[in-house]
């Protein structure tokens, strides 16, 4: 009886996680606010005294995956319009 129940709810719960949809997470709004934040601290530290080299390459370390991120959902979403 036990295993019976075990078993019937371990059935349920995968057959749950296998409707997830494949694509793109679902955080794309927070790649879309995180680039937007970073490009705009980067604007306004580019005019500063303290930026330098450094702070220009560990910005561009921290964009560069968000920008791709960003490419990727906007192809996503036009294909998935087409």
């Amino acid at each position: 009886m036990l295993l019976s129940i075990i078993s019937s709810s371990a059935i349920s719960s995968s057959a749950i996680s296998m409707i997830t949809s494949p694509g793109l997470p679902q955080y794309g709004a927070a790649v879309v606010v995180g680039l937007i934040a970073l490009l705009s601290l980067k604007e306004v530290l580019s005019a500063s005294k303290y930026w330098n080299k450094y702070l220009n390459s560990s910005f561009n370390l921290a964009i560069i995956p968000l920008l791709l991120s960003f490419m990727g959902i906007v192809i996503f979403k036009v294909s998935e319009i087409i």
